[in-house]
Order: structure tokens, then sequence, then C-alpha cells
């Protein structure tokens, strides 16, 4: 049972440093307001931006993705690959059902990509290359992330990095699970664009 302990140790860190809501703090310290009552009321960079404060949904951004990253490198450094593993599971855990907002999160895009570049920034380049063509093109985020979801176990898997794609496909169905509204709209044809004010 004890072999267990430090696995666990990491599971738990590294959700609660997921569970952190920096849109939510980083809207507060600007004088944003509640984000859970401004546009779509998501927590992540997307919404923060549509207050049109670009500083705060780049810092939003920056710090969802840095959590992520922090939990990846600082678990491999302690550990190895199978505590990054765990732990990019477990922050994107965190993120999109935390603690602190009775596990209604955000849809992890941001930390996704923190985690991804932490375990191999090839792949991790990738995925943002993949969501910023997308973005730049159709100007829709939730495309944008489930093309970069999409994209990410397939180059993992291409450099060798098989135990790491098995964690991004878990991950990469998440973030189709929380796109699950956004997918609706996609079909339908009413998904905002980016820079949309609701």
């Amino acid at each position: 049972m004890d072999s267990y302990l430090p696995y666990a140790g990491v599971a738990i860190a590294a959700y609660l440093l997921g569970s952190i809501p920096f849109g939510i703090v980083i809207a507060r310290i600007g004088g944003l307001g509640d984000l859970r009552a401004i546009g779509s009321g998501n927590i992540g960079a997307t919404n923060v931006l549509r207050t049109g404060d670009k500083l705060a949904a780049a810092a939003t951004l920056i710090a969802d993705g840095g959590k992520g990253a922090a939990a990846v490198l600082l678990a491999r450094y302690w550990g190895g690959d199978i505590y990054a593993i765990i732990a990019a599971v477990a922050v994107f855990l965190g993120h999109v059902f935390p603690v602190w907002l009775k596990f209604d999160g955000g849809k992890g895009v941001a930390t996704f990509l923190g985690t991804m570049l932490a375990l191999d920034w090839r792949v991790g380049a990738i995925a943002c290359g993949a969501w910023l063509i997308t973005a730049a093109v159709a100007r829709i985020s939730s495309l944008s992330a489930l093309i970069a979801a999409t994209t990410t176990p397939f180059a993992l898997w291409g450099f060798g990095e098989r135990d790491y794609a098995y964690a991004a496909v878990l991950l990469a169905l998440l973030i189709f699970y929380t796109h699950r509204a956004n997918i609706r709209r996609l079909i339908e044809g009413t998904e905002p664009r980016i820079g949309d004010k609701k």
C-alpha cells in the first residue's frame, strides 16, 4: 500500500494546483467582476477576452497553461515519466472539476496545452500551432481546441512517446466532453467567434 502513496500524493498536489481558478482571480483583481456572470460564464481566457481586457485574457492563458506545465515538470523531476503522466491528468481534472468551485470549472484548453508543452515541447508546439492556425482561419476558439486536442495523441505516437500518447487520448476525450455544447453550436452554425462579446 505504501508504494502507492507517492502516486496519490502527486495526483492530489497536481489536482489542487489545477483547481486554482486563475481566470476568476485575475478578473477580480482587474476589476472585471465575477467571470462566471460574464459571457459564457466559463473561467478560461476566451471568456476573459470577452470583457475586452486583452491583458487579463493573456494573463489567464499564461497562468492556466503555466500550472499545467509546472505540475508535469515538477512531477517528472521528482519521480520520472509515470509521475509526469499522473500529474498531467490530475492537473487537467483539477481545472475542469475544481473543488473550490463545486467541481464546475473550465474547459481545460490552456492547461492541456501547458501539459503537452511540458511532456514533449515538440508536440506542445504542434498543438499550439494547430490551435493558432485554426483560430486565424476560422476565428472559433472551440474548433481550434478540438483540432489541437485531436492532433496531439498522433504527434506523440509519431515521436515514439506512446505512454504520453495514451494520456493525451484521455485528455483529448475530456476536451471533447467539456466542449459538447460548443460542438452542438458548431454543427448548428451558431458558435461565437473569438473576440465576440455576449
